[in-house]
Formats: C-alpha cells, structure tokens, sequence
C-alpha cells in the first residue's frame, strides 16, 4: 500500500510538472516554486533564494534566461528536461540516496561521470584523458548493468566524457531511451553532430551536450586542430534550430583565461544560444603536463571575479568547478556527489584523480561506491574550511597522498612515472601560493571569526 501511495504521488508530481511547463513564461514563478520545495542542502536552497529573487524582475539576466529556454527548447525535451532533472535526479533521487547512504554506511552520489569509449577522433593536446590507453570501452551490456544499478539507489544524472563519447553514439541512444527516467549529459568535441543524431535526441529528449571549445577560434584550433571551431558553431546553430539544450565546456589556462573571461566570449556564447557554460581550470595530469600551463593564482581570482559579474548580468548559467566550492560545500568528488568510471571499468574519485581500488567489471556499482578510495576521500572531505581551497590535487595535494596510501589504490594512467607523494610535492608550490592568495580573499569575505576558526584548524 505504501509502494502504491508512493507510485501514485510521483505521478501526481509529474502530471503537475508537465502542465505548468506548457504554459511555461506565465509559469516561470511557479516553477522556482517546485524547485524550492525539493530537498536539498542549504547553501543550495539560499541559492535558489537568490535566482527566485532575480526572476521577480523581468528585466533580470535569469529572467531573459528561463524566458528563452522555455520558449524556444522543444516541448518534448523541455518535458524530459523538467520530469528528469528536476523531479527524478532531484526531488525523487535526492530522498532515494540519503536513505540508501544511511543503510549502506557511506555517500550514495547525485552523478556519475562514465567514460565509454577512451577513442577520440581529435588529439588535443593537454588532454585530461590522454594518458589512458586511446583503445578500451565499455560494453553496452555493462553500461546497461551500471545504469539499471544507479536508478536502483536513485542515481538519476548520467554525464559521459571519454574519449569522445559519441564515438558510441548509437549505444547512448539505445541506453536513453532504455534509462528513459535519466538525464544524460555529454561532454563532446562536438565534430560528429549530424542530422540523424540531431533526429534522435530529439525523439528520446533526455539528452544534453556540453561542446569543449578553448575560446574563439584561434584559441580553439589551435588546441584541438583546425577547423573544429567552426564545426563546433555549425553544431550549436543545428541544435538551436531543432530546439535542443546545449552548453560548453572551457579549460582556462595561463594562455587562455583572459580570453575565456572576456564579455566578448560570454556574449559570443549566449549569441549561439548557449544555456551553460562549465569552466574548468588545467589541472596538469593526463598528457602533455605541463605545470606553466596552468593558470597562475592571480587569474584564477580574477576568473571567478569575472565569472561573478556575468552571473549578475548575462542570461547564462555559468559554473566554475574549483572556485565554486563555496556554492557545492567543498569538493563533491569520491562518491559524495560524483564519481568517475574510466573506459577500463575503474572506479575513481575524479575524472582527475587516476587512481583506483576496484574495477565495475568485478563488483557492483554498491560496492565500487563502498571501496576503499571512496571512504578514504569521503572521510577527509571537506578537504579546506576555506571553500576556495576545495581540490585534493592542486589546493591540499597532500590529501592526494595521504587518500593512496591509506586505501592502497593503484595508478590508473598508461605511464605512472610519478607516485602520489611525487604529485603532491611537485604541486606544494602552486598549493601554497593559491592558499595565501585565496585565504586573504575568504578572510575580506567572512570576517575576523572565520579567520580565526580557520588558523586553529591549521595549526
């Protein structure tokens, strides 16, 4: 009876959701109040505060925002859209994990981040995933047995990377369409959108693209080849017109963060219809490391000043992943909110952290979430008080360490030239005068108290 009850009052939920999303611009306040009554953590909820507060004045970039996604997004995909990010991956999924993570003792996570092929038509160089072996997949059997696993503990966000993902675009499909209560979010180089493909998310709607571009197109090329600026663009014009949901991802380094930061590049994006842009800071693993590549201190304030100012001015959502560790309560790696799963089938904290203690091939997705690595790094997590220092890798390094030796994790890459405490000590320079800079800067922010809690915990 209670199954039935609770069956019944999803499906009141959904049917509620669908009509207010078909009369969607007089609808905009009552959406943001859905989205209020989801569970959630606080700084999430204050938040939401803060968008409903900007969507009370028409005039607002958040306001312009939802006006157009909701009008020119296809009924069908805004429908997926609403149903499956907002009702299942949030209001549904998010009870479903907190009770799962109380009997299974340890973080049930909002995502996953799977890999399913480590193939790639490009050759970028820097590439996070370039030091995998560019030849292993994940059978669509396993992906299938993976994602049935997450929907059982009410995991119902799906994003995929690689590799280039849609290398397999056929399987994703299939799996969309089977997993049809999930969203799937795709981080692509965007030169394999056709017409068919274009056809078939809109027919299953539960599926979303984030293009990684490094700027505009000289930038671009230059990193990824030339030529793939303007595929990228050409991409964005054909998913627009089919009225699909569609974002970026950018890599800011110190050749590239002022570029990226630019109101040119930002009214650029929301020009080609962009709805969100994920920026991403070099993080020097994977192939051609290069620690000069990496943005210097100073820009990575000033990106984050930046990004800041856009929130409050452009129709874009922006995140920044390291400098928003205020916003997601610290690093949501390891299980807590996200974790990875390489093309091999093993288990990491991060798409950044190559390091493993099992493989989904051999146990289930429980138990991977249960393994050693997971419970090392969820037991450190927050890694800083100061939410501007959240990473393990290039803000506390020495967690890095202390996480492998502790669980006895192995090395993920094709070449492990370096060990974890090798890692850790060549990024203590860069840790260190991040720490000065982003300290002083969460001091100006939160007062003589917070600075005080701070230097105890340090000392």
């Amino acid at each position: 009876m209670d199954l039935a009850r609770t069956y019944i009052g999803e499906k009141v939920l959904e049917q509620g959701l669908k009509f207010i999303v078909k009369e969607p611009v007089n609808n905009i306040e009552k959406i943001v109040e859905w989205v209020e009554k989801l569970p959630m953590p606080e700084h999430h909820r204050r938040n939401v505060s803060n968008v409903k507060s900007f969507l009370k004045n028409k005039e607002s970039n958040w306001y312009k925002l939802a006006e157009r996604l909701l009008t020119e997004v296809d009924p069908h995909v805004k429908q997926k859209f609403a149903v499956n990010f907002f009702l299942n991956a949030n209001f549904l999924g998010v009870q479903k994990q907190t009770e799962n993570a109380k009997k299974l003792g340890y973080s049930v996570p909002w995502a996953l981040l799977i890999d399913p092929t480590e193939r790639c038509n490009l050759n970028c160089i820097g590439c996070w995933a370039g030091d995998y072996q560019r030849k292993e997949e994940l059978s669509y059997e396993l992906l299938d047995r993976i994602l049935t696993e997450a929907e059982e503990l009410g995991i119902y966000f799906i994003v995929m990377s690689g590799g280039e993902p849609l290398l397999r675009k056929d399987d994703i499909i299939r799996l969309a369409e089977k997993h049809n209560s999930m969203g799937f979010h795709l981080f692509t180089n965007g030169t394999l959108i056709d017409d068919k493909l274009i056809e078939e998310m809109k027919r299953v709607g539960n599926i979303t693209l984030a293009f990684s571009i490094e700027g505009f197109e000289e930038s671009t090329d230059k990193r990824r080849g030339k030529g793939v600026f303007k595929k990228v663009m050409d991409a964005m014009d054909r998913m627009r017109k089919a009225g699909l949901l569609y974002g970026v991802s950018v890599t800011y380094t110190r050749n590239n963060t002022e570029e990226l930061a630019s109101e040119e590049f930002v009214d650029m994006l929301v020009d080609k219809g962009v709805a969100f842009a994920w920026y991403f800071t070099y993080i020097p693993i994977g192939k051609d490391v290069d620690l000069e590549l990496m943005a210097t201190p100073e820009q990575r304030a000033y990106m984050y000043d930046r990004i800041l100012e856009y929130r409050r001015t452009k129709p874009i959502f922006i995140m920044d992943f390291w400098n928003d560790g205020e916003a997601s309560n610290g690093c949501i790696a390891g299980g807590r909110r996200y974790l990875h799963i390489n093309a091999q089938g093993e288990v990491e904290p991060c798409a950044f952290v190559h390091y493993s203690t099992c493989n989904i091939k051999n146990v289930s997705l429980k138990e991977a979430l249960g393994s050693p690595i997971m419970r090392a790094y969820q037991k450190r997590q927050p890694f800083n008080l100061n939410m501007r220092r959240p990473c393990p890798l290039i803000d506390n390094p020495e967690m890095l360490k202390e996480i492998v030796e502790e669980s006895g994790a192995y090395p993920t890459q094709l070449h492990a030239d370096e060990t974890a405490a090798e890692f850790a000590e060549k990024l203590k320079p860069y840790a260190q005068k991040w720490g000065e800079l982003a300290d002083r800067i969460w001091y100006e922010t939160h007062g003589e108290e917070e600075k005080i809690e701070l230097e105890e915990v340090e000392s």
